[in-house]
């Protein structure tokens, strides 16, 4: 399920308008391009994964990925360097440049600890690039444990050394909302078609013609509807160390 290459990356992270994440998943990778440019030198991707975004840093000296052994998902065919324990990263103090953690504070229980680690590895100076999900459903269960505010977000970075420089969304209030109808159309509704899983080809047609069509919607709905940012899809932030 979970095997990666890169076409596969490509079709899942940077979809095409059959998807049905397509609005969060290009939404996000653009935004994580924009603010890539922040970050040099030797980077870090924190829960790496498949490193989905790995070619929007080839400015980059280097990029090393590391993640948990013990997450949501099979880590068959990701190119990870490093594994970690949950607690405690296998990096010497002021290893890296720059940090990235893509849709991973999410997943951390113990997000107070793990920050302060990732303040360890860091050269002062050092920038880190977050994005986490704001409005999504739960997914990699149970290891789905929150969901942050950019005023959240700037606490606790800013309570472990860090100084914010770029705090930025991904979407809007109706993009978002568009994309959640979008998600529940897709597994809920068209999984109707199927009559009780008995003919799963009809479920599969409905999602083929459903999907686009409403994808389609959202890009015209999006382009003359006022826009609004009090709801929407990613957080995305960029915070220097200073201490």
């Amino acid at each position: 399920m979970y095997t990666f290459d890169h076409m596969s990356i490509k079709k899942e992270f940077y979809p095409d308008i059959f998807h049905p994440f397509y609005f969060i998943r290009n939404e996000l990778a653009r935004k994580i391009k924009e603010h890539s440019f922040l970050l040099n030198g030797d980077l870090l991707d924190f829960g790496c994964g498949a490193k989905p975004y790995k070619q929007l840093f080839s400015h980059c000296k280097s990029y090393v990925g590391v993640d948990y052994e013990g997450a949501g998902h099979s880590h068959t065919g990701e190119e990870i360097e490093y594994f970690y324990n949950g607690k405690t990263l296998p990096f010497t103090n002021e290893s890296f440049d720059s940090i990235f953690a893509s849709e991973v504070f999410e997943h951390l229980f113990n997000l107070s600890e793990i920050i302060p680690e990732l303040n360890r590895v860091m050269k002062t100076g050092g920038r880190l690039l977050v994005t986490c999900p704001f409005a999504w459903p739960e997914h990699e269960k149970p290891y789905d444990y929150a969901r942050y505010t950019l005023f959240a977000l700037t606490s606790v970075l800013e309570a472990n050394g860090f100084k914010m420089i770029k705090t930025d969304k991904s979407g809007n209030f109706f993009l978002a909302v568009h994309q959640l109808n979008t998600i529940y159309v897709y597994q809920h509704v068209c999984g109707k078609f199927s009559l009780n899983n008995r003919l799963p080809i009809l479920s599969a047609i409905a999602r083929k013609v459903v999907t686009p069509i409403m994808n389609i919607g959202g890009l015209v709905g999006n382009a003359i509807l006022p826009k609004n940012g009090e709801f929407y899809l990613n957080n995305i932030v960029v915070a220097e160390k200073i201490r």
